[in-house]
């Protein structure tokens, strides 16, 4: 449930700029393909889509600039995203509940 539901937001609020197959966006939005970067950074993963991302961010190498914009979803479909991200585009990275996003919303920065 997680999984298809994180599937269907992803591609109503994120796939136009980090693609169908989390390609990322030219300079400005990066690739979701990077599992490296996604599991080091995973507990500010709901920060960037509850709050947006507006400072530069180096992924794979690359400098990325553009800004992300925040987005008001629940606990639940935050969860529902980054289950759906971590574990598509060569992820696979398990379960994430909302009570996780909840912790990790508690701790942005």
């Amino acid at each position: 449930m997680y999984y298809t539901n994180g599937r269907d937001l992803y591609i109503a609020h994120c796939q136009n700029c980090h693609g169908a197959k989390g390609e990322g966006l030219a300079k400005l939005a990066p690739p979701l393909t990077d599992t490296t970067f996604l599991r080091a950074n995973k507990k500010k993963i709901a920060c960037w889509i509850k709050n947006g991302v507006s400072e530069p961010m180096v992924v794979g190498g690359e400098k990325y600039e553009g800004k992300m914009l925040d987005h008001n979803f629940a606990n639940i479909d935050i969860a529902q995203i980054i289950v759906y991200v971590t574990n598509t585009f060569g992820n696979k990275h398990g379960n994430y509940t909302q009570n996780q996003v909840a912790a990790d919303l508690a701790d942005c920065k």
